[in-house]
C-alpha cells in the first residue's frame, strides 16, 4: 500500500553534494526575489509567493508518496472557496499504476476496506466517476480526471488549465497530481534533476489551476453541488469503476 512517509532526509546525498534540483530551486527563487528557507534541520526547503490575493507555498524534499522516486515538489494554496470540492487530475501512467495497485490490494488480496493510510488520490480514483475521453478532449491520451463534482471538474478544465496541462513537458513516468480537497489546491510531482524552465512551467500550471478554480467558484451557484464526504469506504470487486473508452 502506498504510505505517507512522515520524514525529511538531509538535503545532500552521501557524497555531500547538493541535489541538482535544490540548486535550480535556489537560482529560480533568487531570480524572482522569492524567499527560500530550509526546514527541519536542512531536510528540505520552502519557497513562498502569491498570485493575486492568494498566498502559495512550495515545498521540496524527500518524497512523501511512495509513487514518487527520490525528491518531490509540492505547491499548495489554501482556498477560501470550494470547501466541498474533491477534484483530481493526474497523468495517465500514474492512474494506471494506482488502479493496478488497488486491484492487487483489495481484489486479489480479498481486502474490502480502504483505510486512512491510503492516499486520497487513490481513494478518489475508486470512489468518484472519471471524465471520459470526449470530456477530457486533448488531454485524453495523457491525463485522467475524477471528482465528486463533475460539473466543477469539467469547468475547471476548460480553456487555460487544459492548455497548461497539454503544454507541460515531463518524462512519461514522472507522476503528476493536481487536486483540490479540504479547501486546498495541491500540485505534486517528482523533482530530482531539473532546470529553472521546468520549475517555472510548474509554477505557471499551479497558478493557472488556482485562477481557474476561483473562476469556477464564482460561477458555482449555478452548478450541481458535490457530495461533501470522502471517508474511507467499503466496496466489492463488482463495484470497481471501469475505465471508460477513450474517444
Amino acid at each position: 500500500m502506498l504510505q505517507f512517509i512522515k520524514r525529511w532526509l538531509p538535503s545532500s546525498d552521501k557524497s555531500g553534494k547538493t541535489p541538482p534540483a535544490l540548486e535550480e530551486l535556489r537560482a529560480w527563487a533568487e531570480r524572482r526575489d522569492l524567499p527560500l528557507r530550509p526546514v527541519r534541520d536542512g531536510g528540505g526547503v520552502v519557497v513562498e509567493g502569491r498570485v493575486g490575493g492568494t498566498a502559495w507555498r512550495l515545498e521540496w524534499g524527500p518524497a512523501q508518496r511512495a509513487y514518487v522516486v527520490g525528491h518531490e515538489v509540492r505547491w499548495r494554496a489554501e482556498l477560501d472557496f470550494g470547501s466541498d470540492w474533491q477534484l483530481l487530475v493526474l497523468n495517465r501512467a500514474l492512474q494506471e499504476a494506482m488502479e493496478r495497485a488497488v486491484f492487487q490490494q483489495y481484489v486479489e488480496g480479498v481486502q474490502t476496506q480502504i483505510d486512512d493510510q491510503t492516499p486520497p488520490e487513490m481513494r478518489w480514483l475508486v470512489m468518484f466517476p472519471k471524465l471520459n475521453g470526449a470530456e477530457l478532449g486533448v488531454l485524453r491520451e495523457t491525463y485522467a480526471a475524477c471528482g465528486n463534482g463533475k460539473s466543477q471538474l469539467q469547468h475547471w478544465l476548460e480553456g487555460p488549465l487544459t492548455k497548461s496541462l497539454a503544454a507541460l513537458s515531463l518524462p512519461e513516468q514522472h507522476p503528476l497530481v493536481l487536486m483540490i480537497g479540504r479547501g486546498r489546491l495541491v500540485l505534486r510531482t517528482q523533482l530530482n534533476d531539473t532546470d529553472e524552465a521546468q520549475i517555472e512551467a510548474l509554477r505557471r500550471l499551479f497558478e493557472t489551476a488556482l485562477r481557474e478554480a476561483r473562476r469556477v467558484a464564482e460561477q458555482d451557484a449555478s452548478l450541481p453541488q458535490p457530495a461533501p464526504s470522502t471517508q474511507p469506504s467499503l466496496w466489492s470487486a463488482s463495484t470497481l469503476p471501469r475505465e471508460e473508452p477513450r474517444d
